[in-house]
């Protein structure tokens, strides 16, 4: 079991410095401690460590002592200390001045709320009681001894989003029609699942061949489904069906021989293996080479710009229609409009319009929009990015706003 020593003279840190821990896939801890605090958040943090944050935007029912947990998720933690969990910068700068290392969280610090003056900051103790100022206590150097994948704390349950990391794709619209395709399985198969042997080929300008380095791995994709903005009607991009993965075994060749008397050459397809399989897999479905893992950081937080004709464009999965809480939707925002990886934005329900026959004379009234809900960006491309609904008091649709929260 690998293990690293860790020096145990913590010093004390504040609960929204954990939400910057980054969602890695479960990176290690050297991994989560290299991540970078941006310029606006730490000049927010500097602000509001001079007094702290009004009581006021704490949550109601904000605990005066918190023990992280092993399982615990930066984003539920958040939740119970504000009102507004993105806004993690704040609490981070309730005592700044104490932070080696935002990203260094471990299991079993205790969190201590201070809300004297009306204000309120957050400090670390371990164990009970506290000392004379304001909750923090020294400690003494000891060794503690753990392992490092046990360490890092999540923003949110990385099971929730990670195989989204790698399954679905946003292509254009002739990305698939040029891709390597499946042309045959195995003693003549149809149907391909996990172990199977199959053949594929590329354009006759790009024929698929191994490239030097770690094995060549592709993903199997299906039916680019077009997506498009409920506003405008534009295509935004087309959602490639996830199938599975394969490997390519060996390269795309040409054989020569002779036929009739007359010298012919054919087209040897490549080999490839199937490794993984969501779906069965057939002849005609396209591979797409394996984009190198990143390790990127979702601190949550609310797009520095006003978010304008936002609106949710699918439900991700066959037929869905609503959205439930921790499913993955499809927005109409991507980079290009600014939108990153840890966007946080408020869903609304956009109110029917009516007739009102109550009065004198029938009326058609619009009904207010409703905030019904937070989705948070983690997948962007440029024209549209897909979000993870954290929160729902009603159930999303395709259609629904988007709004800074």
């Amino acid at each position: 079991m690998k293990t690293t020593r860790l020096n145990a003279g913590l010093r004390p840190i504040s609960l929204a410095a954990l939400v910057a821990m980054a969602l890695s896939g479960g990176a290690t801890l050297a991994h989560a401690q290299n991540f970078p605090i941006t310029p606006t958040q730490r000049a927010t943090a500097q602000q509001t460590a001079q007094a702290g944050i009004p009581v006021s935007e704490l949550a109601p029912n904000a605990p005066d002592e918190y023990t992280v947990k092993p399982g615990d998720t930066l984003w539920a933690i958040s939740r119970l200390y504000l009102r507004s969990p993105w806004r993690w910068p704040e609490l981070w700068g309730m005592n700044l001045s104490d932070i080696a290392n935002p990203h260094r969280i471990y299991p079993g610090q205790v969190l201590f709320l201070d809300k004297t003056g009306g204000r309120a900051r957050l400090s670390m103790r371990r164990g009970t009681g506290g000392s004379g100022d304001g909750g923090t206590v020294k400690l003494s150097p000891r060794t503690r001894q753990d392992t490092l994948t046990g360490l890092a704390l999540p923003t949110l349950n990385t099971a929730l989003i990670e195989p989204f990391l790698s399954e679905p794709i946003v292509v254009d619209e002739d990305t698939l029609k040029v891709a390597p395709r499946i042309v045959a399985g195995n003693d003549n198969r149809v149907l391909l699942a996990r172990g199977d042997r199959a053949y594929a080929r590329g354009e006759p300008t790009t024929p698929l061949l191994e490239k030097a380095g770690p094995v060549n791995q592709f993903r199997v994709f299906r039916n680019a489904t077009p997506l498009k903005d409920p506003a405008t009607s534009e295509i935004l991009g087309y959602e490639a069906q996830y199938l599975g993965k394969a490997t390519l075994q060996r390269s795309e060749s040409t054989q020569t021989m002779m036929q009739g008397g007359k010298e012919v050459t054919n087209v040897v397809p490549a080999t490839i293996d199937i490794v993984a399989a969501r779906e069965e897999i057939r002849a005609g479905d396209r591979l797409l080479a394996e984009p190198p893992r990143q390790l990127l950081s979702y601190a949550p937080r609310a797009p520095i710009d006003t978010i304008t004709d936002g609106r949710i464009v699918s439900v991700y999965g066959n037929a869905v229609q609503f959205a439930a809480q921790n499913q993955v939707v499809a927005i109409n925002k991507g980079t290009r409009d600014g939108i990153e990886s840890g966007h946080v934005m408020a869903i609304l329900k956009n109110g029917e319009t009516i007739i009102d026959r109550a009065g004198a004379e029938k009326e058609t009234l619009k009904l207010p929009n409703e905030r019904i809900g937070l989705l948070m960006v983690f997948r962007p491309f440029e024209k549209v990015s897909y979000a993870l609904v954290l929160e729902i008091s009603d159930t999303p649709k395709a259609g629904d706003l988007l709004v800074n929260p």
